[in-house]
């Protein structure tokens, strides 16, 4: 079960997400589905932006 400490990074990195792509409409059930998969959320940026999976790994490491 996730703690109050997951969550909260969570949020922290749903809405750093959300500012780095910030043109990009991301559906809340979309992000929660992939939350805690950084594979399923590369993916769901990569579908809904069509940038490559490598600027879109360089993006991620500076907020993880």
């Amino acid at each position: 079960m996730a703690t109050e400490k997951m969550d909260e990074d969570w949020r922290r990195i749903r809405d750093q997400i959300k500012d780095i792509w910030d043109e990009t409409d991301f559906d809340d059930k979309q992000m929660k589905r992939a939350r805690g998969e950084l594979h399923k959320i590369m993916g769901l940026i990569h579908d809904k932006t069509g940038e490559s999976v490598e600027e879109i790994r360089r993006k991620m490491s500076a907020i993880l």
